[in-house]
């Protein structure tokens, strides 16, 4: 069985955004698996998607402020600036948390760890909708 879909995220703020239901909503095919994998793919350049604690929103906001303070807006090397400050240190970001996820399905559940979400990590102060690409694939229960 395999499924692709494209699934559409309003704009959100700058920040860390927990996407684990928007992303199984948008594939009910994953609950028909004994075993498979799940890609989850965004196709933009200054956001990345990552896997992280779930429970506590101060690992979101640590994580935010970390990836601020080690990429900064106001670096004197950036000569990409025509598009705003943050949007050069918002390509930086996503090459190191990175474009996409490969998650296990087992029994029809993404095999997640106990405090384990999906995270849609916004780098721009604006950055509009973004659009993900999810792959899933697999054998019928």
């Amino acid at each position: 069985m395999w499924i692709q879909r494209a699934l559409r995220l309003e704009a959100r703020p700058r920040g860390v955004h927990l996407i684990t239901r928007d992303v199984l909503d948008a594939v009910p095919e994953v609950g028909e698996m004994r075993a498979g994998m799940l890609n989850v793919f965004i196709r933009h350049t200054s956001a990345s998607l990552a896997l992280n604690e779930n429970a506590s929103p101060d690992v979101r906001r640590d994580l935010d402020a970390w990836l601020d303070d080690a990429v900064r807006e106001d670096a004197p090397y950036w000569t990409h600036v025509s598009e705003g400050p943050d949007d050069m240190p918002a390509h930086v970001k996503s090459i190191i948390v990175g474009p996409s996820l490969m998650i296990p399905v087992a029994g029809g559940r993404p095999a997640l760890g106990t405090w384990q979400g999906i995270y849609l990590l916004e780098h721009r102060d604006r950055g509009g909708a973004r659009e993900l690409v999810l792959t899933a694939w697999g054998e019928p229960a």
